[in-house]
C-alpha cells in the first residue's frame, strides 16, 4: 500500500518546504491550500524535480468541515496516511480576532478529526503553532483553558470572548490564544492516537523570513528588536523549520509525542537571560 502524506498550506513559506521534504518522504502527496492558483503552481513545480511523491493539489479552506472529509477521503483513496505537516494558518495582521481563532485552531482541530480515523502506526503529524503562545498573560486561567480545550464546540468563540475579556478582539491576542490552544490539542491528541501507535507534535516557529512574517514585521516594528536580541542574531529560514518538521515526521522521532518544540533562534532564551 502507498504512504501518504499531507502538506496544508502547501503554497508558500513554510508549508511548500515542508512539501519539498516530504516529497522525497513518501510515495503519494496532497498538497492543500485555499488559493488555487499557488497550490497547483506548487503541485506543478515538484512534479516536475523528479521527487519520490506522486504530487496532487487539493484546494480546500481549513475550516470547512467538508472539505476535510474529502481529503480524508482522498487519502484514504490514496493509501496509509504517513506524515501530516499542518502549516496552514493566518497571522495577526491578515484577519479579525474571530477568523484567527476559526482558522488557526478550530480548523486544526478538524482536521485532526477528519484525519483521525485513518491514524494508524507509523503516522506522524505536525501542527504549527508559535512562539506567540509563550507570550502574554501566563497566569492560571481556567476559563480560558476549559474554553480552549473544546474548540469544536458550536458556542467557542463567544465562550472566548466571554473568558478572556473584550482584550480578545485584539488580532494579537487572538493569535495567541489560538496558538496556545494548538499547543493544548496536541497534547490531547497524541493521547488520542497514541493506542494505535500514531503520533502528534506542535512546533513554535520564532520570527521567519516568509511572505507573512515580513508582512507582520512591517506593522510591528518591535519585532526587529527581538531578532537582533535574539541568541543567533538572525530571523529563521522556512527551510529550518521544514527541516525540524521533517525529524518530528521521521520515525527517528518514534518516541516523542504530544509535545512542543520551540524553534527560534534563541529568542526566548535571550529574553530569559535578560530578565
Amino acid at each position: 500500500m502507498s504512504t501518504v502524506g499531507i502538506v496544508t498550506g502547501a503554497g508558500r513559506g513554510m508549508g511548500l518546504e515542508c512539501a519539498r521534504r516530504l516529497a522525497d518522504d513518501v510515495e503519494r502527496l496532497l498538497l492543500v491550500d485555499l488559493d488555487e492558483v499557488t497550490v497547483l503552481a506548487t503541485a506543478a513545480q515538484l512534479s516536475g524535480a523528479g521527487h519520490r511523491a506522486v504530487v496532487e493539489p487539493f484546494v480546500s479552506d481549513i475550516t470547512d468541515a467538508d472539505g476535510l472529509t474529502r481529503l480524508a477521503a482522498r487519502a484514504g483513496e490514496l493509501g496509509s496516511l504517513r506524515a501530516v505537516a499542518h502549516a496552514a494558518g493566518i497571522s495577526p495582521t491578515m484577519a479579525d480576532w474571530r477568523r484567527i481563532l476559526s482558522v488557526d485552531l478550530v480548523g486544526t482541530a478538524l482536521l485532526a478529526e477528519a484525519l483521525r480515523p485513518l491514524a494508524t502506526r507509523g503516522t506522524a503529524m505536525v501542527c504549527f503553532a508559535s512562539m506567540a503562545a509563550m507570550f502574554g498573560d501566563s497566569a492560571p486561567q481556567p476559563a480560558v483553558e476549559a474554553a480552549l480545550a473544546e474548540p469544536l464546540d458550536a458556542h467557542f468563540l463567544d465562550r472566548m470572548r466571554e473568558a478572556v475579556g473584550p482584550g480578545i478582539e485584539d488580532p494579537g491576542v487572538a493569535y495567541t490564544w489560538a496558538k496556545r490552544g494548538v499547543q493544548r490539542l496536541v497534547q490531547r491528541e497524541a493521547v488520542r492516537v497514541g493506542p494505535v501507535g500514531a503520533r502528534v507534535c506542535s512546533v513554535s516557529p520564532g520570527i521567519v523570513g516568509t511572505p507573512q512574517g515580513r508582512q507582520e514585521a512591517e506593522h510591528h516594528p518591535s519585532m526587529k528588536s527581538l531578532v537582533e536580541s535574539s541568541a543567533l542574531g538572525r530571523e529563521g529560514r522556512p527551510e529550518e523549520l521544514a527541516a525540524v518538521v521533517a525529524f518530528l515526521l521521521s520515525d527517528e522521532a518514534s518516541f516523542l509525542t504530544g509535545v512542543d518544540i520551540l524553534v527560534d533562534g534563541g529568542t526566548r532564551a535571550a529574553l530569559a537571560a535578560r530578565s
